[in-house]
């Protein structure tokens, strides 16, 4: 079933993208004018919805309501506080986070996941899974390769730390088997040497150069392809030039096919953010490899603006006026990516303040887990505006006809008897959308 539903889509996003015309008009200005536009031609689609008695006859001038429940769009977060002290902040984030959002980003980090061989994070893992499920949160892991720093209890010697790196990927995939399948399998992999790496990760650092900087994550995207044979991967990085692309491009198996099923793409914007000009060269770079782009880790500051070095513990409060930028540039932000036809998710970094990375103001809540000005106009965005809920009538041939956005449905048709019929139904892309609802 996911392998279907893996291959479907990706045949649709293929044959979506190619019908899918070049804008001439990239000034910032135009995009912004056209971006309602792109929105409706690009987020939805005509759907058609049947109404039959038993006997499978048209039931004319019913009343029906087509009620949005999920949105096929990934809006996400990391979700590294879930796990909080405080029981009352706890409960504020958790349903703050499940009110808004459907995706969500748990860390395996290996220094931090594996502090001792053999010893890791797997139950609190699997608890933050379990809640996601219950909450219809799609789960992915970050990330499975990355030379940020060295576990403590690394071997001095290149070729074991390759082979345990290989068997981590390995265990941390058929560990969560049916509970997370999507995978940012290696971070950063266009800049590996950069000098900060170098000092706080030597071993890993030295032993992807030994192995070589393409042909360590080839072999990792194989190890994760055995172990997970249907889950969807990603290569993900913080460059968003050229060099990625080029990493990119090697990244293929020996009949010329991508290793990765999804590109993720970083945009960190604590010095100030990208104009829309700059948002759309970056999506349209890398939409030319024909696959769904993820933008996996957003930020945007409700504070002063500027670069601070990670082990700067300095205070950076949020500020009103952070607060309405932030507001302001995260609806340009957002509706920019939602608008091009190859973005498939949005993931916001920090979802709150508290020991966000850097300590910076780049939660949508505040350390106190209260809510900025950015989580409602995404609230308004995602589950309004972004959202479809019709209240209509079958005309005389017992349908219904109107536009939705793609995503998951509640359909309930009231009978003549006063009594409400359900049924959940899907909208998809690059199907035809039909849907038959029987009365009893």
């Amino acid at each position: 079933m996911k392998k279907s539903c893996h291959f479907w889509c990706a045949v649709a996003f293929a044959t979506f993208l190619s019908t899918s015309p070049a804008l001439a008009d990239t000034s910032d200005e135009s995009l912004w004018k056209e971006a309602g536009a792109r929105i409706e031609k690009h987020r939805k689609t005509d759907v058609v919805i049947c109404v039959v008695d038993r006997d499978g006859k048209p039931v004319p001038n019913v009343p029906v309501r087509f009620e949005q429940t999920r949105h096929a769009f990934l809006f996400g977060s990391n979700i590294f506080r879930w796990q909080i002290d405080d029981a009352n902040l706890q409960t504020m984030y958790r349903d703050r986070y499940a009110k808004l959002l459907n995706f969500a980003t748990a860390g395996f980090y290996w220094q931090s996941y594996e502090w001792k061989p053999g010893k890791t994070k797997l139950d609190q893992t699997k608890n933050v899974a379990r809640w996601c499920d219950e909450n219809r949160i799609l789960l992915k892991g970050h990330p499975l390769a990355w030379n940020h720093s060295d576990p403590k209890w690394l071997p001095d010697d290149s070729d074991a730390i390759f082979d345990l790196q290989q068997q981590r990927i390995t265990d941390c995939i058929t560990s969560l088997d049916g509970e997370i399948d999507t995978w940012d399998v290696v971070n950063e992999p266009t800049h590996v040497d950069r000098k900060e790496f170098v000092q706080r990760a030597p071993k890993l650092t030295r032993m992807w150069m030994d192995k070589g900087q393409i042909e360590f994550v080839k072999a990792c995207f194989q190890t994760a392809r055995a172990a997970g044979p249907s889950d969807t991967l990603l290569v993900n990085d913080y460059r968003v030039d050229d060099d990625y692309a080029a990493v990119i491009e090697q990244l293929v198996d020996a009949n010329g096919k991508p290793l990765y099923d999804k590109i993720g793409i970083q945009s960190h914007q604590h010095g100030g953010t990208w104009s829309n000009h700059q948002i759309w060269a970056v999506c349209e770079r890398f939409a030319k490899f024909g696959v769904p782009l993820h933008f996996t880790e957003v930020t945007i500051l409700s504070g002063e603006l500027g670069g601070r070095a990670d082990d700067d513990q300095k205070p950076w409060p949020s500020t009103l006026e952070g607060e309405a930028y932030q507001q302001s540039e995260v609806e340009r932000f957002y509706t920019m990516l939602y608008s091009h036809p190859a973005v498939e998710a949005i993931t916001w970094w920090d979802f709150s303040d508290l020991r966000s990375w850097k300590n910076a103001p780049a939660g949508l809540l505040r350390a106190d887990m209260t809510t900025k000005p950015a989580y409602h106009s995404l609230m308004r965005l995602i589950h309004n505006e972004w959202w479809t809920d019709e209240q209509l009538e079958t005309d005389s041939d017992g349908k219904m006809f109107c536009r939705a956005t793609y995503g998951d449905y509640k359909v309930t048709v009231t009978s003549d008897k006063g009594e409400p019929v359900s049924v959940a139904a899907t909208v998809y892309r690059g199907r035809a959308n039909e849907i038959v609802l029987q009365l009893p």
